[in-house]
């Protein structure tokens, strides 16, 4: 899957290393035993909640058993499990540190819990996946929620990502949608690395672009068989998760793999941690946001740049009253935020200056761009009917009157540069959601 991306030489002058071994075949979880024993190992911790825990991990557990590998367990009991401080701390508590390798059994938040405890730890680590759900099999960070804030926290790539073609073709329904949609948020996060690449000259790489278009045309081309659990459409989905995660690893960053499509999630599943609103899957989240990010990117492609406008948008931009806004509409997690504006200067005018005059300067080459990058917002309408993905935030339970507010505050989650980032550079990003 991966050999398309040169270790050494790339283009982009940086070096690429992928250390995970990927296996995604029927009956894959039959290989653990082998897998272990080549390591030179006895015994196994297993990460699971009650469901995955049903799903595959009674099955992991007795493949083990059976090959005299000892195995010792924790099994989440929550109904609905948060990447968290709490189930962090439950996690490290009830881990055995005796044992010698770590064996995630689950998708999003189990896998990104054990690639904690597995960096902590300094033990290898075995994520067997049991549904195409999300992109961090392959990933070293994990998305956790500290201090009511989404984060990325630096964690662990796995070594054994164990993809059994049975197990994920058993996954909720809801599940395989979901990881669909993590995968059509690609069109935005490489349209958006482009553009900040050509802003402001951040670090891009084409081959590892390539690498997830191609994996992102694999999951459209079969996206029909996925209702159907057809193998191939399943495979296509969870091997492209794998390979976004392995993007952003050989990336050193998430840019090929979010962009303002998961911030627009991320802040409702701040909301949703601090006001108690309604949260949905990750990938369901993102789906919606990408469906939003190219509308707004096709209006973008209206306009004409007014330099004096957005220089007087900006030097009568308050960030004290802005601050106080995203308070009120985040809670304790706007606090974080705010310290991290404090380093980061995002909102500097003399900074802004230099890219207005940037995105003047080029702004036929960021229509290209989003021309080259982005699907019709109709065609994409089109492909979510097509495979039920919700459309709407209010199909998510989100009242789309937040719409403008959750824009505006994604542009202050982190350092990367956005859409709501253009529009505030641009000084429209008060109307251009408001117009929609």
């Amino acid at each position: 899957m991966f050999n398309k991306i040169k270790e050494t030489d790339c283009i982009c002058g940086r070096d690429h290393k992928f250390t995970s071994n990927v296996i995604v075949e029927k009956g894959a979880i039959n290989k653990l035993p082998d897998i272990i024993k080549d390591c030179g190992y006895k015994s196994a911790f297993i990460f699971a909640d009650k469901n995955t825990y049903c799903a595959a991990g009674e099955k992991v557990e007795e493949i083990l058993k059976i090959s005299s590998i000892a195995v010792k367990k924790y099994v989440f009991s929550s109904d609905i499990l948060e990447p968290d401080e709490a189930n962090v701390g439950l996690a490290a508590m009830n881990f055995k540190s005796d044992c010698d390798i770590i064996i995630g059994v689950g998708s999003g938040v189990i896998n990104d819990i054990s690639k904690i405890i597995a960096n902590v730890s300094n033990k290898k680590y075995i994520i067997v996946g049991t549904a195409p759900s999300m992109d961090g099999y392959a990933s070293a960070t994990s998305s956790m929620t500290m201090n009511g804030l989404k984060i990325s926290l630096d964690s662990k790539c796995a070594d054994y990502i164990i993809g059994d073609v049975d197990i994920l073709c058993e996954a909720p329904t809801k599940m395989m949608i979901s990881g669909l949609g993590d995968m059509l948020a690609k069109y935005v996060s490489i349209c958006e690395w482009r553009i900040s690449n050509l802003i402001n000259g951040e670090y891009y790489c084409e081959e590892i672009a390539d690498l997830v278009r191609e994996s992102l045309k694999k999951c459209v081309d079969n996206a029909e068989g996925l209702l159907k659990r057809d193998e191939t459409a399943v495979k296509s989905v969870f091997e492209g998760l794998v390979i976004c995660g392995a993007a952003m690893k050989l990336a050193g960053c998430s840019r090929p793999a979010s962009g303002i499509e998961h911030y627009l999630s991320h802040i409702w599943d701040m909301r949703g941690v601090e006001f108690k609103t309604p949260v949905e899957f990750h990938g369901i989240q993102c789906a919606v946001g990408t469906l939003l990010a190219v509308e707004l990117y096709e209006k973008i492609k209206q306009i004409i740049p007014n330099k004096q406008k957005a220089l007087t948008y900006v030097n009568d931009f308050n960030y004290n009253e802005w601050a106080n806004e995203l308070k009120a509409f985040l809670g304790k997690g706007a606090d974080s935020m705010i310290a991290l504006e404090e380093k980061e200067q995002k909102y500097s005018k003399e900074n802004h200056l230099k890219r207005i005059e940037i995105i003047c300067d080029k702004w036929d080459n960021i229509l290209k761009i989003i021309d080259e990058e982005l699907p019709k917002f109709d065609d994409l309408v089109k492909l979510f009917d097509l495979i039920g993905l919700p459309k709407t935030m209010t199909e998510i339970g989100i009242d789309n009157d937040i719409l403008p507010l959750t824009f505006k505050s994604a542009k202050d989650i982190r350092d990367k540069y956005v859409l709501p980032r253009l529009c505030w550079d641009l000084g429209i990003i008060d109307e251009i959601v408001e117009e929609r």
